[in-house]
């Protein structure tokens, strides 16, 4: 849809209501539920504020120290949400709705630095430079449950009922029982302007998984939080409830598979299928920084409980040609030669993944650093190989004194992050949790 089609409907009825939506640190869509009316005449052309805080608070929405983007001393003032118009689109599930996303501003125009749409631009911008564009396609797992949101969080999340009730990992009778969702998610999507591809059961009990066709790497991050928001929107209609955390239970974790390839600017040739050298020293950079970046691909204190051995999430820096167990699995022949990044599990932000992605091979390409050999067989068991960080901890202390990250992403935007893992770490530190009392209250 663009700006002119919106203005027809508008003015015939058919759309009341425009969401105006900007991506948070979490990944999460926040903004505003506009008159459709008052956007095409007034916020398409001048944007509309929003409190700076939306950049600088944690999950739950507390105001937290350390952010110099914002905090009390600075008075929470605005900052400015631009249509980006290209990404107008009705919203099936809604009545009357269209969405944009936005980008965001300070109010002289200029760009803020740590909202993650602006960095996963920035390195698009540097690929630019080389004539390079970056495809990209996020592979979203979930768990599923008959518990609505409302009846979830009255239990504390705690003895939920899965839609399914054992390993459906490409079932067909498993994922029927709850095809009446699923449907309806796929052809919600497909409506909003994403192309669907397929959806599939996985291994946890009621976890599915659903594709999308790729696209270049902003558009596919720019479509990854509509849809995960969108979902979770259409399952509380039906009166259930869907997670995107990493890791729910001792089962399986969900993950989000990361696909990426370059194409060249001025014609679309597969760099990857063309240029074996740069390739072979993109996915090195990768290989040399993922351990230094992984803050950006596993953000929470929960990712780290996905990287167990055995569990089709990866432990181990290595690659391997359609190998699981890697980090790094080489996929696709010929002009679908790409690289999947297993390492993100479903909670992460999509944009600052991108860019992580893209800021290490890179820094792989620039040093023409030379790619180590190919895992043969099980990465989990392999000697002489780093491992990704195991903690959130780890994670934090290694972006924080990367190099890499502040020559690429610039010293703004690592020491905001780091305050994001922070603040994250201490909450988490202060609290007294389920597994203490079970194991402590009568027995220590």
């Amino acid at each position: 849809m663009n700006l002119e089609e919106l203005r027809t409907a508008v003015d015939a009825g058919t759309v009341d209501t425009v969401v105006l939506a900007l991506t948070d640190m979490q990944g999460r869509l926040q903004g505003k539920r506009l008159h459709a009316k008052h956007f095409v005449d007034e916020v398409a052309a001048h944007g509309a504020e929003a409190c700076s805080y939306l950049l600088a608070v944690d999950v739950e929405m507390n105001t937290v120290e350390g952010y110099e983007l914002a905090s009390w001393a600075s008075g929470y003032g605005d900052f400015v949400m631009t249509p980006d118009m290209s990404t107008l689109h009705l919203v099936p599930w809604q009545d009357g709705t269209a969405m944009v996303l936005a980008d965001i501003t300070w109010q002289d125009g200029r760009p803020v630095g740590a909202s993650p749409r602006q960095i996963l631009r920035k390195q698009l911008d540097r690929l630019a430079e080389r004539g390079w564009g970056a495809l990209a396609a996020t592979e979203l797992e979930f768990l599923i449950y008959e518990d609505s949101y409302e009846q979830a969080w009255d239990n504390g999340y705690r003895d939920l009922t899965p839609a399914n009730r054992y390993n459906v990992d490409y079932s067909l009778l498993g994922t029927a029982r709850v095809e009446p969702l699923l449907r309806r998610i796929r052809n919600a999507m497909q409506s909003a302007g994403l192309t669907v591809e397929d959806s599939k059961g996985e291994c946890n009990f009621g976890q599915h998984e659903m594709n999308f066709k790729y696209a270049d790497a902003l558009t596919t991050a720019d479509q990854h939080v509509v849809y995960k928001n969108g979902a979770k929107e259409i399952a509380a209609q039906a009166g259930q409830s869907i997670t995107f955390m990493a890791k729910v239970d001792q089962r399986e974790g969900s993950s989000c598979h990361v696909h990426l390839s370059l194409r060249a600017l001025d014609g679309g040739a597969a760099v990857f299928a063309d240029q074996a050298e740069v390739f072979d020293a993109f996915l090195a950079g990768q290989l040399a920084a993922v351990r230094e970046l992984t803050l950006l691909l596993a953000p929470n204190i929960n990712s780290y409980k996905r990287y167990a051995a055995g569990s089709f999430a990866p432990t181990a820096v290595a690659w391997g040609d359609d190998n699981r167990t890697c980090a790094m699995r080489v996929v696709g022949h010929g002009p679908s030669r790409r690289i999947e990044c297993r390492a993100p599990g479903a909670d992460v932000n999509p944009y600052l993944a991108l860019a992580a992605l893209i800021a290490a091979g890179l820094d792989g390409v620039d040093r023409t650093l030379t790619l180590p050999p190919m895992c043969e067989g099980n990465a989990y068991t392999a000697k002489d190989v780093e491992h990704l960080p195991s903690t959130l901890r780890e994670a934090r202390e290694l972006f924080a004194g990367s190099s890499l990250a502040r020559t690429a992403f610039g010293d703004e935007v690592v020491d905001h992050y780091v305050n994001a893992a922070d603040v994250e770490l201490a909450a988490f530190d202060a609290h007294v949790t389920d597994w203490e009392r079970v194991r402590g209250f009568e027995r220590l």
